[in-house]
């Protein structure tokens, strides 16, 4: 049984108001992308990972973070496309003989060895999960006026994650199905495996500080999550 980590780091991080993709920006010393690498690096759970860039990035990536840090699980560097979606799909496509495959955000660099123990359990049991939270605010549906349309209850409304992992087959067919189909609402791929096959989405447990840095002030959180935590 071999487990594949795909991890995305294509974005072009507009939010983040840099001229550096928010990928590269370094954290304590080191890129933002090392601290996701690292914890799949060393994980049990995982076997080989797909590196999913840009395609200007793909020389960069591999002498100045795979080589530089030894980061040996990683066995190909892609290029992504225009969307998360995109990337993903070329991350499947570049998958050898996998059978399982955790896809993660590079944006996220407090993912867990914990996690990927939950999340491993999880997927060989339902054969489709994802990671998230209990969501700590009431959260309010939106009519296309604006208007509170529904509120649902607090103790059934999760924060998705990423790590979020699949039997391979299952996720390569969704997303060859959905490919033929308009995907611009598509924002995670749980959302393939909902719309176009008939499997259950396990939601697994992830943790709090499993945020992704999207803007300046998470960057600055998570500066002091690392700080705490040396």
């Amino acid at each position: 049984m071999k487990c594949t980590a795909i991890i995305l780091a294509a974005g072009q991080g507009k939010r983040m108001n840099s001229s550096v993709q928010k990928q590269f920006l370094v954290l304590q010393g080191k890129p933002l992308l090392y601290y996701s690498l690292e914890c799949f690096q060393k994980s049990e759970e995982i076997d080989d990972i797909i590196l999913v860039t840009g395609k200007e990035c793909i020389d960069f990536c591999k002498k100045e973070i795979i080589e530089l840090y030894g980061f040996t699980k990683v066995s190909a560097v892609v290029s992504g496309g225009k969307e998360r979606y995109d990337s993903v799909y070329a991350g499947l496509c570049a998958c050898k003989n996998t059978d399982y495959v955790f896809i993660h955000d590079g944006a996220r660099p407090f993912v867990t060895e914990e996690i990927l123990k939950r999340t491993k359990e999880e997927v060989l049991k339902f054969q489709a999960c994802v990671v998230g939270m209990p969501s700590k605010d009431t959260v309010k549906i939106a009519d296309e006026n604006g208007m509170v349309e529904e509120t649902p209850k607090r103790s059934r409304v999760w924060s998705i994650q990423t790590p979020q992992a699949f039997s391979y087959d299952l996720i390569k067919k969704a997303h060859e199905c959905a490919r033929a189909h308009c995907m611009d609402e598509i924002t995670d791929d749980a959302m393939v495996i909902e719309a176009y096959t008939q499997v259950p989405v396990r939601l697994v447990q992830g943790s709090y500080e499993n945020i992704k840095i999207t803007t300046p002030d998470d960057l600055l959180v998570a500066e002091k999550n690392l700080e705490k935590n040396l």
